[in-house]
């Protein structure tokens, strides 16, 4: 799971959100499977090279949020999901962004769709 998380210290966005937003994209892409144990704050911490608290504030929001599990004693794990509405959820949310951003930029509907179909296999 480590190897598919990066965190960028140089972006405006907070680690703990970016490191949030990425397991949860892992969690709702099937990456990340309902009862797999995710690394000691500490691990996580020590292998971002950021402070622990930052590591524990995404945690404790994905346990609040119903990403994770946790039972004393025991480690940190991916709790059961409804992907689909939480794929379409998460979607939304950007697709909102783009689209708005587009109608500012003078783009339409139609120069949009070519946009991200010209983009769709550059990752």
């Amino acid at each position: 799971m480590l190897d598919l998380i990066h965190v960028n210290p140089n972006s405006a966005e907070p680690i703990y959100k970016q490191l949030f937003d990425q397991i949860v994209r892992l969690i709702v892409s099937g990456k990340a499977q309902a009862g797999e144990e995710l690394p000691s704050v500490r691990k996580l911490a020590e292998h971002f090279s950021v402070n622990p608290m930052t590591v524990s504030r995404a945690i404790g929001q994905l346990v609040d949020q119903g990403w994770l599990e946790r039972r004393r004693g025991q480690p940190t794990r991916v709790a059961q999901q409804q992907t689909t509405q939480q794929t379409d959820n998460l979607l939304h949310k950007n697709l909102d962004i783009l689209i708005s951003d587009a109608k500012q930029l003078g783009i339409n509907k139609t120069e949009l769709i070519s946009l991200i179909d010209k983009n769709w296999g550059q990752e």
